[in-house]
């Protein structure tokens, strides 16, 4: 629903008013969110300031501090008189008069919300030391959406540990992969989101049961897709330098500084020119095993 935003903050007493159409009528809320008032008239115009203002006599007028905003004449286009000033014999119980938590809603006489780009109130027995204000508010800036935090990529197979200096295959490693049979130390645990971060937390408590090699002793980390056909293929890789990964944020940054890298060339991990498009054997343990070339016997223990 649209609507529009204004606040009034003084010494003793603060307020906002909310502005918005519903089922083709406009109304406005006045809310009080610290001390009292008693709300006796409404003013309201456009953002043009231009030509006479509209005013309303005697002590519902907004002559003086009612007639700027931040320094700057205000033209009013509208006055509406809600109460006369003084509480009388309906006290604290006047309809108009407004405590921390109350809000009062008056129908405006306007045919759009943008006929409303400042907003001012006449209340007189208010919680402020002279007992009174002139209120002039003008409309509270929209604030920005929050960028909505890009989603990690997601991998059906991730490598970690060295790579064959002929064919470029892993060898001697681990394989890891986002799905497959329950119970299988190289599948995510069920429900684990199969993006880097995880895998590589997976990875450290196989480094930690002494089923895998430690960070610093692997050549590196490929990464893969799923085909049309099921079958993965390696999308890049990260290779370590002589002495591995020190650690976890060493690799975590290096992968990030990968992806950053194929961003400013304008590829994707999702939509990028496979750097090598090699067909793993699906998820059959005797054909991972005997195929050494691909993922050996000493590839599954550090």
């Amino acid at each position: 629903m649209p609507s529009k935003t204004f606040t009034y903050v003084d010494n003793g007493l603060s307020y906002t008013v909310t502005v918005y159409e519903q089922e083709g009528q406009f109304f406005a809320d006045i809310t009080v969110d610290e001390g009292a008032m008693d709300v006796n008239a409404v003013y309201f115009g456009d953002a043009d300031f231009s030509g006479d203002s509209e005013a309303l006599k005697g002590p519902l007028n907004m002559n003086g501090g009612g007639s700027e905003l931040d320094g700057e004449a205000v033209q009013w286009d509208q006055a509406e008189a809600l109460s006369k000033p003084g509480l009388g014999r309906e006290g604290t119980d006047k309809e108009t008069y407004l405590t921390e938590g109350d809000t009062l809603k008056i129908e405006l006489d306007i045919a759009s919300l943008d006929e409303i780009a400042v907003f001012g109130i006449r209340a007189t027995s208010t919680t402020t030391p002279e007992g009174s204000i002139k209120g002039v508010s003008g409309e509270e800036p929209e604030e920005p959406e929050e960028p909505e935090e890009p989603e990690e990529s997601t991998y059906d197979k991730v490598y970690f540990g060295d790579f064959d200096d002929e064919s470029g295959i892993g060898d001697n490693g681990w394989y890891l992969q986002a799905e497959g049979e329950e119970g299988d130390d190289r599948v995510l645990p069920e429900g684990t989101e199969p993006t880097f971060a995880n895998y590589l937390a997976y990875y450290e408590t196989l480094v930690e049961d002494g089923m895998a090699m430690p960070l610093d002793q692997i050549e590196g980390v490929a990464f893969y897709q799923l085909d049309a056909e099921g079958n993965p293929q390696e999308a890049f890789r990260i290779e370590s330098d002589a002495d591995g990964f020190a650690d976890s944020e060493e690799l975590l940054a290096a992968y990030d500084a990968a992806l950053a890298e194929m961003e400013a060339e304008g590829q994707s991990v999702e939509g990028m020119d496979l750097i090598a498009a090699l067909s793993l054997p699906e998820d059959d343990d005797a054909e991972d095993e005997a195929t050494p070339e691909e993922e050996p016997d000493d590839a599954e223990m550090a």
